[in-house]
């Protein structure tokens, strides 16, 4: 048609342009007009080894996880501590505030383990929260013993069966 002109509207695009990072779709250094390039994401950050341990002790001393969700992650006495300490939920959400990991430290102990210690935010004040990690022979850390607040699980010594 002679004598008409077409005009070109760029449209939007949540795609990157193609080519090497930072590139047009011809390899040019600019994207094409109108293009949006979304944001780099950024993989989400690991959390410290005794912030993970934390978060998962919360979440069975709340009631909101099993205590054999920690079965992989305990070793010697720790297990049977939270076996003792769960069922009264001692973090146990009140209503429909559920507790809050607040803060979490650890401090290397001469064994190569971690004292961790964290304060915990409930509905009615802070709670503190006390755990031993120590590193297995195959490099992943475990919890070994929990205290909470001054409350600590007592269980009884093993006894040898003759």
């Amino acid at each position: 048609m002679a004598g008409t002109t077409t005009t070109h509207t760029p449209t939007t695009s949540r795609t990157a342009p193609r080519g090497p990072a930072g590139t047009g779709p011809r390899g040019s250094a600019g994207a094409r007009p109108g293009a949006t390039v979304p944001r780099a994401r950024t993989a989400p950050r690991a959390l410290p080894t005794h912030t993970y341990f934390a978060e998962r002790l919360l979440l069975v001393l709340s009631g909101q996880r099993p205590v054999h969700w920690m079965l992989g992650h305990t070793v010697g006495e720790a297990y049977e501590q939270l076996v003792q300490l769960a069922p009264t939920t001692p973090f146990g959400g009140h209503g429909t505030i559920r507790p809050v990991l607040r803060r979490c430290h650890a401090q290397p102990t001469t064994t190569g383990g971690l004292e961790a210690f964290a304060s915990v935010a409930t509905g009615q004040g802070v709670r503190a929260m006390a755990f031993r990690l120590e590193p297995g022979a195959d490099r992943r850390w475990r919890c070994a013993a929990v205290e909470l607040d001054g409350l600590h699980a007592r269980v009884p010594p093993q006894t040898a069966h003759p």
